[in-house]
């Protein structure tokens, strides 16, 4: 294997992983109930825990979470995918403050103590980083973790945690489709298998076919289940977030996210930690939560660096992470309501991403009256590009 130059020692580490990568991704927990038996079941000992699943919003969705967490006090773990630059941003420990992202050394260490025990068996990446991730987790005193899924639900490698505070589903839509089925309502049943026995479930807006099978896996399990739109409700009026539900309302200053559909998300946020009685949470951790939420690349302006250099005078740079037909239709409709924008495709993309976004651009961008001074980035991960992208850092 030959070394990139710029490769780091996880990203060396990675690399190394993926040659266990099974020569077929079957998704099943077999793997990772094995590696964490080895392991010492690290699972077992992490801090409460959220689950979070859905195709769109689960990033943004945790980041409104913990800042309103940490706005408390609390001490919060984070683990998240993918990442924009650093291996390391999977991996937030909590601590004083904001926490920090797991160190070179902390997370060599954990990878290689995976690796080890994992002893040149079949795996997948994700598997051997969600499993070095729990024994970070489980190693470092925290007061919550905010648990992301990385495809599906049912199936997924973080899908080995019992008894979560709550579990999340963000809105769904086609993403994925060869591993989780070709219809919303198969993707939403795959999704809604983090959901488990007497535990509340949050759920977002979702499409009718998609709620369907989501209300019929809480059912199952016998699952107390919170809906947008009928037990809670959070919409922008006069530019603020107001949040009501049977608990009361909260009048909250907009998401610093910008985006109308952000307003959703930190609904969403906001029932799931009401839905958690023992966290008590304040208004002023929610208030101050909201308007410090940050997340970036998600309609995230880019008004100073390189890239920016380049634009003509009187012209933005828009940058945004969505990865599917319906992150393009947000997209669509905030940069034609607000910005007259082009946009510009980065990647990576799966083809059939290309394939199933692109015309809701082309129909947006080729009325003959349209003229725009603003460009909008629109991909995933900025590794192994000249960007040199940091969280919270100019391009």
């Amino acid at each position: 294997m030959v070394k990139n130059s710029c490769m780091t020692p996880i990203d060396s580490i990675v690399a190394r992983l993926t040659s266990l990568h099974p020569k077929l991704i079957d998704l099943s927990l077999d793997r990772m109930r094995r590696i964490l038996g080895a392991l010492g079941h690290p699972e077992q000992q992490l801090p409460p825990t959220i689950h979070v699943a859905g195709t769109n919003g689960k990033g943004s969705t945790i980041a409104f979470m913990r800042a309103i967490l940490e706005a408390a006090g609390l001490r919060v773990h984070v683990y998240t995918s993918p990442h924009l630059v650093r291996f390391n941003e999977r991996f937030r420990l909590g601590g004083k403050g904001e926490g920090r992202l797991a160190s070179d050394e902390e997370l060599s260490s954990a990878l290689n103590e995976c690796e080890r025990v994992n002893a040149g068996a079949p795996i997948t990446v994700f598997e051997v980083t969600t499993a070095a991730g729990f024994l970070l987790f489980a190693r470092n005193p925290a007061d919550v973790l905010l648990l992301e899924v990385g495809m599906g639900g049912r199936l997924d490698a973080t899908n080995v945690v019992d008894d979560p505070l709550a579990s999340v589903i963000t809105p769904v839509s086609l993403d994925h489709a060869e591993h989780l089925g070709d219809s919303i309502g198969k993707i939403a049943g795959e999704k809604a298998g983090i959901i488990k026995p007497n535990v509340p479930a949050i759920v977002a807006a979702q499409p009718r076919e998609a709620l369907v099978s989501i209300e019929r896996q809480a059912a199952r399990v016998k699952a107390p289940i919170r809906i947008a739109g009928e037990d809670w409700m959070a919409t922008e009026e006069r530019g603020r977030l107001v949040y009501q539900d049977d608990a009361g309302l909260l009048d909250l200053p907009a998401p610093k996210l910008y985006g109308r559909h952000q307003f959703e998300n930190a609904g969403v946020a906001i029932a799931a930690l009401r839905a958690v009685g023992e966290l008590k949470l304040t208004p002023e951790a929610f208030e101050t939560g909201i308007a410090k939420a940050d997340w970036p690349a998600r309609m995230q302006r880019l008004s100073q660096g390189r890239l920016a250099a380049l634009t003509p005078p009187g012209s933005e740079l828009w940058l945004d992470g969505g990865h599917n037909p319906d992150g393009g239709r947000v997209l669509m409709w905030y940069s034609r309501a607000y910005l007259q924008a082009h946009t510009l495709f980065g990647g990576p993309w799966r083809m059939e991403s290309i394939r199933d976004s692109l015309p809701v651009f082309l129909q947006a961008y080729t009325r003959p009256d349209y003229t725009a001074s603003t460009a909008i980035v629109f991909g995933t991960q900025l590794e192994n590009t000249p960007l040199h992208f940091r969280r919270g850092a100019r391009l």
